[in-house]
């Protein structure tokens, strides 16, 4: 059995859900259209969504090609409150948070943005519970890249082995366990309970 010291958490729809479609309906309020125009260059154009995340592009170069999809129909300002306007709190899962701070380490690695972090996460208070927040446009690295998880070993000093990550998405789980880390696909918070109790973490 591993000595897990330090859990790793995402952010995405593990700890907060987000749903593009209420980006897309905003824009269509302002234009009927514009959403699904927006959402096919997006879509069709990912990578510039990664070379933000990447902070390969600044905050100004990725509103310019932004507010160029969007037609010049929203403001700067506009554009930063209706991207960010996608995230719920998965109360079931951050409810765990204050019971694991209790016996371990906790970092939030996290494929992110400014804009998302500024005006739409950023609020949220169970981020207090975290000792640090990985971030991918500060760490200039997304998962499943080595560097972004070299940095939370960078921060935590501690062996590969003693750090479990949490990640919805598989490819970014098997990205961890590559590093030597143990990791668990999330499903829901259920099934992560089930996890934490196989692996005899401490709720």
């Amino acid at each position: 059995m591993r000595a897990i010291k330090v859990i790793v958490f995402d952010l995405g729809n593990v700890l907060i859900p987000f749903d593009y479609n209420r980006i897309l309906n905003k824009l269509d309020a302002i234009d009927k259209g514009l959403g699904e125009r927006f959402y096919n260059l997006y879509k069709d154009n990912y990578h510039i969504h990664r070379q933000y995340e990447r902070w390969e592009l600044n905050e100004d170069e990725f509103l310019s090609i932004m507010l160029d999809w969007c037609e010049h129909k929203v403001t700067h300002e506009e554009f930063c409150r209706i991207y960010a306007d996608l995230f719920t709190e998965n109360k079931q899962t951050t409810a765990l948070l204050p019971k694991l701070k209790e016996n371990y380490k906790l970092v939030l690695l996290s494929n992110t943005n400014y804009i998302h972090q500024k005006y739409g996460w950023e609020q949220y208070e169970f981020l207090l519970h975290f000792d640090k927040l990985i971030l991918s446009h500060e760490v200039g690295a997304v998962k499943p890249e080595e560097k972004i998880y070299k940095a939370v070993e960078a921060f935590t000093q501690e062996n590969p082995q003693a750090h479990l990550f949490i990640d919805d998405i598989e490819e970014y789980a098997e990205g961890a366990k590559s590093m030597g880390w143990d990791a668990i696909h999330f499903k829901d918070a259920d099934q992560l309970k089930k996890d934490f109790l196989k692996r005899k973490i401490i709720l």
